[in-house]
C-alpha cells in the first residue's frame, strides 16, 4: 500500500498511445515522485473499457467510465448499457465519467450533448456512483443541468476546472469539488490562481488530464501523471501551505469523493500544517460553534484528530518529538485546548527550555470557566495567543457559538483579549469567514480591543 499522504493524480488518460512505448517507466516516475495512485478516465465505450482493464490489471489505478461530449452525436441505447454493464461489472470503477458540455469545439449538437449529460447524471444516481464533468464554454448550462438532474445526490468534480470563483463556490454550494489540472503554472492563467487562492483547498483535487495540459516547465511536451506533482508545489505556493499539506489533503479529497483506499483514522496528537507542529490534546469544547466541522468529520486538513483518549505530558512529549524542522508549536486540535490548563503550562515550560516558540489557540473563555484570570499563569510561557471573537455582538457570538455563558460569554472573550497583552506578547483576535457575518464589524472590535486581527477559512482549524 502507498503511504496515506501522496499524491492521487484524480484524472488521467494513459490508455492511449501516447504511453505504449514507456507505460511501465511512467508508472515508476509517477510512483517516484508521489503518486500513490491515479484514476484512469475513459471518453467513450472504447476508452472506458481499456481504463477499466488498466486497472484491473494495476492496484493503485482506479477508473472512470462514460462518454465525452464530443461524442454525444454516436451516443446510443447499447452505449448506455455498455457503460452500465462496465460498472457492475469492474469493482475497479468509481465514478461516471467524463461527461459534460463542450460549447468550444461544438463537436456533437449543443442538444444532444444535453441529452446525453442528463442521461449520464442520471446513471450515476441509478448506480450511485459520483461524476467526472467536463464543462467547456458552457458554465450557465453546465450548471442548470447539475441542479435540474440533483446532480449534488451523487456529488463529483469539476475536472480542469475553468469557471470563476463565484462559479467554483456555486459547485462546492452544490456538493462538488473543483479539480485543479497544470494549466495553474501558465503565466496567462491568473483566473485559475485566483480561484485556488479563494477556495478552501478541503474541496479541491488535482489531475493531470494527460496526456494534455502539460505543466511549466514541460509544456509542449507530453504529460504524464508524475506531473501532478508540479500542479499541487503550485497550489501549494499560492495556498500558502507545504507541497506535504496539499498531498494530504487532496488525497484524503479524493479517498473520501470516489471511496477508495483505506481510510486514515489514527487521531494525531501531533500534526504539521504549513511550518508549525500543532498539539491536540482535547476534543473537548466550551462552545458548540455551528461553523465547525467536527460535527461532520473529525479531519483537518488530512489529519484526522478523534482521539479515544486525552494524551498526558510523556505521550504528548513523545508525539512531538517525532517531527523536526517546525518553526513554532500551536497548542490547538479540535477541542478548547485551555480546558486542559495544568497539561498546557507543562508542555510549554519544558518548550520553552528548548527555546521553542507556542502559541495558542482558544476560544477566551477559560476565565469563565476557571472562574479566575488564568492570563498571569501563561505568561513567559506562551508567545502567542490566537482568540476566536467571530462576532461583534453578544446575540451574533451566541447565535455562532453557542456559548454555555450565555451573554457573558462574549463579553468574557472580550475581556480576556483586553487583559491577554498584559501578560502574552502577540496577541491576535480572530474570525471565521462564515456567511452572514459583517467581517468589517468583527475587525473594528478588535481593534478597539488594541489586538489584531485574521480571518480564518470557514471551518478553518489551525
Amino acid at each position: 500500500m502507498t503511504p496515506y499522504n501522496t499524491l492521487i493524480d484524480s484524472h488521467a488518460h494513459i490508455y492511449g498511445p501516447e504511453f505504449k512505448d514507456d507505460f511501465a517507466d511512467m508508472l515508476k516516475r509517477a510512483e517516484e515522485a508521489g503518486v500513490g495512485e491515479i484514476i484512469v478516465v475513459g471518453t467513450d465505450v472504447a476508452t472506458s473499457r481499456a481504463a477499466c482493464e488498466l486497472a484491473t490489471r494495476h492496484e493503485n489505478l482506479y477508473c472512470a467510465v462514460g462518454i465525452h461530449p464530443h461524442d454525444a452525436a454516436t451516443v446510443t441505447e447499447k452505449c448506455y448499457e455498455d457503460i452500465r454493464h462496465m460498472v457492475n461489472s469492474c469493482t475497479k470503477v468509481v465514478a461516471i465519467g467524463e461527461i459534460g458540455l463542450d460549447f468550444y469545439r461544438d463537436r456533437s449538437p449543443r442538444h444532444l450533448q444535453e441529452e446525453v449529460f442528463r442521461r449520464f447524471i442520471r446513471l450515476a444516481r441509478e448506480v450511485s456512483l459520483p461524476v467526472i464533468i467536463h464543462d467547456r464554454d458552457a458554465h450557465d448550462r453546465v450548471m442548470a443541468i447539475v441542479m435540474e438532474e440533483d446532480a449534488g445526490a451523487v456529488g463529483g468534480v469539476f475536472h480542469c476546472f475553468s469557471g470563476d470563483l463565484q462559479m467554483a463556490s456555486r459547485c462546492i454550494d452544490l456538493g462538488f469539488h473543483i479539480s485543479i489540472p497544470g494549466t495553474v503554472t501558465y503565466p496567462s492563467n491568473e483566473n485559475l490562481r485566483q480561484v485556488v487562492q479563494g477556495t478552501k483547498i478541503e474541496k479541491m483535487l488535482v489531475e493531470t488530464d494527460c496526456p494534455y495540459l502539460t505543466p511549466v516547465p514541460h509544456r509542449g511536451k507530453r504529460n504524464e501523471p508524475a506531473y501532478v506533482s508540479i500542479t499541487a508545489a503550485r497550489v501549494a505556493e499560492i495556498k500558502g501551505l507545504s507541497v506535504e499539506d496539499v498531498s494530504r489533503i487532496t488525497t484524503h479529497n479524493v479517498r473520501n469523493l470516489f471511496k477508495i483506499g483505506a481510510k486514515d483514522q489514527n487521531a494525531r496528537i501531533a500534526y504539521r500544517i504549513r511550518h508549525s507542529l500543532y498539539l491536540n490534546i482535547t476534543n473537548r469544547c466550551s462552545n458548540r460553534c455551528s461553523f465547525c466541522a467536527k460535527f461532520e468529520d473529525f479531519t483537518v486538513k488530512g489529519h484526522y484528530l478523534l482521539l479515544d483518549h486525552e494524551p498526558g505530558f510523556s505521550e504528548v512529549m513523545a508525539a512531538i518529538s517525532e517531527h523536526h524542522g517546525y518553526e513554532e508549536v500551536v497548542f490547538c486540535g479540535y477541542g478548547e485546548p485551555l480546558l486542559r490548563l495544568d497539561l498546557i503550562k507543562e508542555i510549554a515550560a519544558e518548550l520553552k527550555k528548548q527555546g521553542i516558540r507556542t502559541r495558542i489557540n482558544t476560544d477566551g473563555q477559560a476565565n469563565l470557566v476557571y472562574g479566575r484570570n488564568i492570563l498571569p499563569e501563561l505568561e513567559g510561557l506562551i508567545d502567542c495567543v490566537s482568540v476566536s471573537l467571530n462576532a461583534a455582538d453578544a446575540e451574533t457570538y451566541d447565535r455562532l457559538c453557542h456559548t454555555p455563558f450565555g451573554e457573558a460569554g462574549f463579553h468574557g472573550v472580550c475581556d480576556f483579549l483586553r487583559e491577554a497583552p498584559k501578560y502574552i506578547p502577540q496577541v491576535v483576535a480572530s474570525a471565521v469567514t462564515v456567511p452572514g457575518l459583517d467581517i468589517d464589524q468583527v475587525r473594528e472590535l478588535a481593534q478597539s480591543l488594541r489586538v489584531e486581527f485574521r480571518e480564518r477559512e470557514f471551518a478553518e482549524v489551525g
